[in-house]
């Protein structure tokens, strides 16, 4: 039976003032850096800010989210190919890794070791919360960080004990996530099914009345992850990883 651990797992936004302990974090850290990685490259770093001064330079980064400042300790998790790379050159090797697939391969690996630490934390009892504006505001992310060419943030995650209740996410039925042996794409009534319990929850209904739409769907694609946006933050991220010097195929 797995552990109910993971049926009941919530993202914590509000912490206590307990501070996470130095010695615990780094434990947790080296934990999660026993995680899967592409070659046994380990092609990650993680910055830890700790002091109010630091957050708050990363705040407006992260869109000046609440959880930024009120965390103990914000982590942002990093691609890093600069490490490596130097190994490479003091050992008499030329790395070949200016690359997308180079950058892909951190990407996975970053994100793996993330989410290892998410895990060790939450069984910690601690709690953690994803920030989604990483890839928006690399830029400005990479200055307040100091990060040398060949370093990418990728995942950000606030850190602390939790100060309340949370509620645990929704999710689609497990039936609309497996496919055996090849994919099945989804009919209408299928798709609707999937969301339907989503579409029905009393805070997706508060959703769609906040924001003057018909549909729960509608927040997504109209308010919350527009086209224009994401158009606009794709470009930024693009550029910014080519300045950090992993190349495109053309």
């Amino acid at each position: 039976m797995i552990d109910d651990y993971f049926f009941n797992r919530r993202t914590i936004r509000r912490y206590s003032q307990k501070q996470v302990d130095d010695e615990l974090l780094r434990e947790m850290i080296e934990g999660a850096s026993h995680a899967p990685t592409t070659g046994n490259m380990q092609l990650y770093s993680v910055v830890v800010t700790r002091s109010d001064e630091a957050k708050a330079l990363l705040a407006p980064a992260h869109f000046n989210q609440p959880v930024v400042k009120n965390c103990s300790v914000v982590l942002t998790f990093c691609a890093d190919f600069n490490r490596f790379e130097h190994w490479c050159e003091i050992s008499n090797a030329v790395p070949g890794y200016k690359n997308f697939q180079s950058f892909m391969t951190a990407v996975l690996d970053t994100v793996i070791f993330a989410q290892q630490f998410c895990t060790i934390a939450e069984m910690k009892g601690l709690g953690c919360c994803y920030l989604g504006t990483t890839t928006y505001n690399a830029p400005e992310i990479a200055e307040v960080l100091q990060l040398p060419d060949r370093v990418v943030p990728v995942v950000t995650l606030t850190v602390g004990y939790p100060e309340g209740e949370s509620v645990v996410s929704d999710r689609i039925p497990v039936e609309g996530i497996i496919h055996c042996e090849r994919y099945d794409d989804y009919s209408d009534e299928f798709v609707a099914k999937l969301y339907a319990e989503k579409e029905a929850r009393d805070d997706s209904k508060r959703f769609v009345a906040e924001n003057k739409k018909q549909t729960l769907a509608q927040v997504f694609t109209d308010v919350r992850y527009t086209r224009e946006a994401n158009d606009c933050f794709s470009k930024i991220y693009r550029d910014f990883i080519e300045e950090k010097g992993f190349e495109f195929p053309k």
